[in-house]
């Protein structure tokens, strides 16, 4: 895991920069939406996942906002909730490079709730003049975890989503 972090970092590092203060979508007062589906694993069983998120730019590159997942086709069901920061570099190209974090409560229909921490890096590239496609890996801990219930304790996995703004 540290080395795909590492290499995503060098490969970001590529990039030129942009001048300071050409934000455009991730520009100080901009918002941003997100929309993500895909399948997720837990509890040795295949899930359909859909979710969004909300952010807004409170500085050049520096957003805050929460994401909310509904995992259902299996059970237990769960629910996912996060509150989250993440910074987006000023690159001169239709790539633009970010990374983050995120505080996450997880409710699991008939168990105790988790809650975790975790970080996230990729690329957003660009799909139009407001829109990007994301890309990147996220590495999860979980808190006062229980193995004999979750069975891991952390993950690494895929990032994939469609960011649009205004």
């Amino acid at each position: 895991m540290n080395r795909l972090l590492v290499m995503l970092l060098l490969i970001l590092s590529a990039f030129p920069v942009r001048a300071a203060g050409v934000g455009g979508m991730f520009g100080q007062g901009s918002t941003q939406f997100a929309l993500l589906a895909g399948n997720g694993y837990a509890f040795d069983k295949n899930y359909f996942v859909i979710g969004a998120s909300a952010s807004y730019y409170v500085l050049d590159g520096v957003g805050v906002g929460l994401s909310l997942e509904s995992w259902s086709g299996s059970g237990p069901g769960i629910t996912k909730y996060a509150p989250f920061a993440q910074y987006v570099f000023y690159r001169e190209s239709a790539v633009q490079p970010y990374v983050g974090g995120f505080y996450r409560h997880t409710a699991v229909n008939g168990l105790p709730g988790i809650n975790s921490v975790g970080a996230r890096a990729g690329v957003y590239i660009a799909a139009g003049p407001n829109a990007y496609v994301g890309v990147g890996l996220v590495h999860e801990s979980y808190l006062s975890c229980q193995k004999a219930v979750y069975l891991t304790c952390s993950e690494t996995y895929s990032d994939l989503s469609f960011t649009f703004g205004f």
